[in-house]
């Protein structure tokens, strides 16, 4: 069980961190909480030996059996390496926030609780096997995130990040849960493997293609694709740490890991393969496209995050067209699975790197504005070094390992237009056309963002601190990630074997049985010019042409009308329409008038349940073991009926308090004429109590209105009131015409004597059968009259009397 509580284990420093806090005040707490990550990759490493093999390893603890919900920890290559991902990259956050961070300034355990929470949140996602878990845990990652980017709650931009992204991801998850739902229907399981293997009898069912959508929505609003990337770029108020863990490695990737943990199930649908693969194409060039236009160093770093997801993507959708084609034709496509897992390493790397740069500037020159920067290369050149490595590799230039990832990436988006499937030889084309461009502004942006920096003259003297380079520690992290994007370049082939075939193997299970089959080999150079790298060389001219004219082109975004933007329509529809429109709409009911509020409960429940009976032709009406009504009994009715009457019309509050107690009287008299003379004597000392606190009561409230004394017949009331009742009857009827099982009467009957050792039904029903239920009722007395006797006491205490 070690395996799915080491899942927990963030989540219970979390729990445990304020009990520390006060404690450990005068050392960062970062520092301990370091230890939570460290030992998760110490932990999670001893298992990449097994899972290189090809093996899985599983762990599981129910929860509620039942329902056939339980925490499943399922480790096979793909899930172990986005756990090393989370506690890797989230061990060199923590080190990098301690440095970042101002113990003195900053809410602290606040800041790390929130982490913790996001740790464990995404660790329960990668590995969870059962959906509802998977579900829950995915939720979880909405709520802390919505923490963490909200962490500066005194600023107006943090909030509002941190609402966009929540209202839209949980939208998506929401729609998410739905596909769940509908995948469980068809295959009468949680069980993202047991699903895996009815893949081919889902594909057939009719709920197959709403399912596939709905989960999608999920992935791509988690994943900031298009048209639902808005969020991510409003995320960027959150502080760098944050920025780096959850929207470079992680929180992004959660989607894009949906996307390949499901492609075993949906690859087999041509809808699949289009949504996936032209979503991300066309969310890598929007992203690309837009990045030059940012001015905030963030901003731009969020825009390439959008348009690196989108690669990963449409990647991942072009890898499932190796469910579609077989022999050597698939190879292509198996390859394109293999550079989506590479690139979603390779960029974990360059981009936490350049994240953690762009809080170094921010921090040591008080401002994120790129127009303000330039000329930092000679005061900062570790952290430009750091940055051109980032950068470089993001462009997709050798020797880093972006440039590997990228060609792999072209190769791919090439290919996909030589098959006649699926309409892709017409449509295909355009793949690697659009791919090609976007690659050019992705090479345009990663040199804006760091030539832009730290290069040219600048104006060092107007920043609002004077910038130098960051302490050592502040330094680690990004240095060791760099260091990270540079290795790679030289060793992907043990990467490959260690990590990505494995990772591969589990997105498609039914085309490799062992890591060995999948025989790719990654190299910088193949020995001849290949497609791909004149591509490439095209990339690098356009590229620096278009960066080095820059200014003379950047001003077109300006042509763009500011008001047709997604984030407007956004705004409009949740600030303009619901907000508005919820409110008048709230007002309308939202009176104040208990009167009202229970109007509407008591009168939408009788609809419904009166609906119900008829629609399910459940009301049912028998007399036939009905005892006769005899003369006497019609005339206790209609005394019955006249004092309800009364009690409704009368115009003295004296006369409503009597014939309400004519009401309760006479029912007491039904208990007579039923034999049960214990349930009437209760009903005569109830009533009896009744109209004698109700008088003592009244005595003391003022005298009727005249405009109470006037009050009108509201038909409303009238309807409500009679709906009600009618309700009430129909139901009783029914359930007395219609009793499926005996009475279990018969059983106290049977057994009152003999098992509870008692003459008197009632009393050994009241004492025994419902001994908890008596004992509950007697706590709720004694509660009650300590409540009075303090009342008293207190009210006394103020007079100077004494008790």
């Amino acid at each position: 069980m070690f395996q799915v509580f080491c899942i927990f284990i963030p989540l219970l420093a979390a729990i445990f961190m304020p009990f520390f806090f006060k404690k450990i005040s005068s050392i960062h707490t970062g520092w301990f909480v370091l230890v939570v990550p460290v030992f998760l990759v110490i932990y999670y490493a001893t298992f990449v030996p097994a899972i290189s093999k090809g093996d899985t390893i599983i762990e599981q603890l129910e929860w509620i059996p039942s329902l056939g919900i339980s925490f499943v920890s399922y480790l096979d290559g793909l899930s172990l390496l986005f756990s090393l991902l989370i506690s890797g990259i989230g061990a060199l956050v923590v080190l990098y926030s301690i440095y970042y961070l101002d113990r003195t300034r900053e809410k602290l355990h606040n800041f790390y609780i929130y982490l913790l929470m996001f740790m464990c949140a995404m660790l329960g996602v990668v590995q969870s096997d059962n959906m509802m878990t998977l579900y829950l845990f995915w939720e979880l990652t909405s709520i802390s995130s919505f923490l963490l980017i909200g962490y500066w709650n005194n600023r107006d931009k943090s909030r509002f990040g941190a609402l966009k992204s929540t209202m839209i991801t949980v939208a998506g998850g929401m729609m998410m849960l739905g596909g769940f739902v509908l995948l469980s229907i068809m295959g009468d399981t949680f069980s993202i493997r047991e699903l895996i293997a009815q893949a081919p009898e889902l594909v057939t069912n009719d709920l197959f293609v709403v399912a596939l959508v709905l989960i999608l929505l999920g992935a791509f609003t988690k994943s900031a694709q298009f048209p639902f990337y808005i969020w991510l770029p409003d995320a960027m108020e959150a502080p760098t740490p944050v920025s780096a863990y959850l929207h470079s490695a992680t929180m992004v990737k959660a989607g894009i890991y949906l996307v390949a943990r499901f492609t075993p199930i949906f690859a087999q649908s041509e809808v699949w393969v289009w949504l996936v693969s032209a979503t991300g194409l066309l969310t890598l060039f929007w992203g690309s496209f837009f990045a030059l236009k940012q001015r905030d160093l963030k901003g731009i770093l969020a825009f390439s995050t959008v348009s690196q997801l989108g690669l990963i993507m449409s990647l991942l959708g072009v890898g499932a067209i190796a469910y579609h084609v077989e022999g050597a034709e698939s190879s292509i496509f198996k390859y394109a699975a293999f550079a989506a897992i590479f690139h979603l390493i390779n960029h974990a790397t360059f981009k936490g790197s350049l994240f953690m740069i762009a809080g170094i500037v921010d921090h040591e020159t008080g401002t994120r504005d790129i127009r303000k920067l330039g000329g930092l290369m000679s005061i900062m050149p570790v952290s430009f070094t750091v940055a051109i490595i980032g950068s470089f590799s993001m462009a997709g230039l050798p020797p880093f390992n972006g440039f590997l990832s990228k060609e792999m990436f072209l190769t791919a988006m090439i290919s996909i237009a030589q098959f006649d499937l699926f309409n892709f030889s017409t449509w295909g084309i355009l793949f690697p056309i659009i791919a090609w461009i976007a690659s050019v502004f992705t090479f345009i942006y990663s040199f804006y963002f760091v030539f832009k920096t730290f290069t040219g003259k600048g104006n060092i003297e107007e920043l609002p601190h004077k910038p130098h380079e960051a302490p050592v520690g502040m330094l680690i992290s990004p240095v060791i990630l760099a260091g990270l994007v540079v290795v790679l370049f030289f060793i992907p082939n043990i990467l490959a074997d260690t990590f990505i075939k494995p990772a591969v193997m589990a997105i498609q299970p039914f085309l490799y049985s062992s890591p060995e089959q999948i025989n790719i080999h990654v190299a910088a150079w193949h020995g001849e010019i290949t497609t791909e790298l004149y591509m490439t060389f095209g990339i690098i001219a356009l590229g620096l042409v278009l960066y080095l004219t820059l200014a003379k082109w950047q001003k077109m975004y300006n042509l763009f009308p500011s008001k047709l933007t997604l984030n407007n329509l956004y705004d409009f529809v949740i600030y303009e329409l619901f907000d508005k429109w919820v409110a008048r709409l709230s007002g309308q009911y939202m009176t104040g008038s208990i009167r009202r509020y229970l109007s509407y409960m008591l009168g939408s429940i009788a609809i419904i349940v009166i609906a119900t009976l008829f629609i399910q032709d459940a009301f049912r009406v028998s007399f036939e073991d009905a005892s006769p009504i005899r003369p006497h009994q019609i005339i206790v009715i209609l005394v019955l009926v006249v004092g309800t009457i009364t009690t409704v019309f009368a115009k003295s509050r004296i006369t409503s308090i009597v014939a309400l107690g004519l009401v309760g009287y006479t029912v007491s008299l039904f208990f007579v004429m039923f034999n049960a003379p214990d349930l009437a004597l209760t009903q005569l000392v109830i009533e009896t109590i009744s109209v004698a606190l109700f008088l003592l009561a009244f005595y003391h409230l003022p005298q009727y209105r005249k405009e109470e004394e006037r009050t009108r017949f509201r038909f409303s009331r009238a309807f409500v009131s009679i709906a009600v009742g009618v309700m009430v009857t129909l139901v009783a009827l029914s359930a007395h015409s219609q009793k499926f099982i005996g009475s279990i009467s018969e059983y106290y009957k049977e057994t009152v004597y003999s098992l509870a050792g008692g003459g008197n039904i009632v009393n050994v029903i009241l004492v025994d059968y419902r001994g908890f239920d008596t004992l509950f009722e007697v706590a709720v007395l004694a509660i009650a009259g300590i409540g009075i006797f303090a009342m008293i006491k207190l009210r006394l205490s103020t007079k100077g009397d004494k008790l």
